[in-house]
């Protein structure tokens, strides 16, 4: 099965502009900092900086967080992950901290994300804001802001295309996973 494109680049100007008028309804834009999670939440977060800047006027902090030593597969002899470091250029204490990533499936890495927040400071409000929830969850995680749900099965796979990341433009796409009928 080929990739169906289910957002093209103009979709996501859109949502991003909608996310970022909802982020501005629930919360003081003052009180906002974004945390991406590192990779592709980095990107969010950084979008979602410029959007806001748009609906609010006003440019809030933007940083990353490494996940790699919260993952609860740590415990494998054979996964050694690929930690950077996390720490961003500006204080989370008292701050509504909105939490960016790409796809959310079964809740694991925000799980983790969230730890790595705590490890920077003692937020007011942990918010998450996902471009795609495609469902599959394992742990009782559920985004505050979603982009578009986009429920898919076990075999498929969801790929979010960024031209800061290299792609030939923006785009959303879901495809099946070889070997999967």
């Amino acid at each position: 099965m080929a990739e169906h494109v289910i957002m093209d680049a103009e979709g996501m100007k859109r949502t991003f502009l909608r996310l970022a008028h909802e982020v501005v309804e629930r919360d003081p834009p003052e009180d906002i900092v974004l945390v991406g999670i590192r990779r592709g939440g980095e990107y969010v977060a950084r979008r979602m900086r410029k959007y806001l800047a748009e609906a609010a006027g006003v440019e809030v902090p933007c940083g990353g967080v490494d996940i790699g030593m919260e993952r609860d597969d740590l415990v494998s002899a054979f996964f050694l992950p690929e930690y950077t470091g996390s720490a961003p250029d500006f204080s989370v204490e008292g701050k509504t901290v909105v939490l960016c990533d790409d796809v959310l499936h079964t809740g694991r890495t925000v799980r983790a994300a969230i730890e790595a927040v705590f490890r920077l400071g003692r937020p007011r409000a942990i918010r998450l804001l996902e471009l795609v929830d495609r469902g599959g969850r394992e742990l009782p995680v559920r985004a505050d802001f979603v982009g578009k749900n986009v429920p898919t099965a076990r075999s498929e796979y969801v790929k979010v295309r960024f031209t800061e990341r290299g792609a030939a433009e923006d785009g959303i796409a879901v495809g099946k996973e070889e070997g999967h009928d």
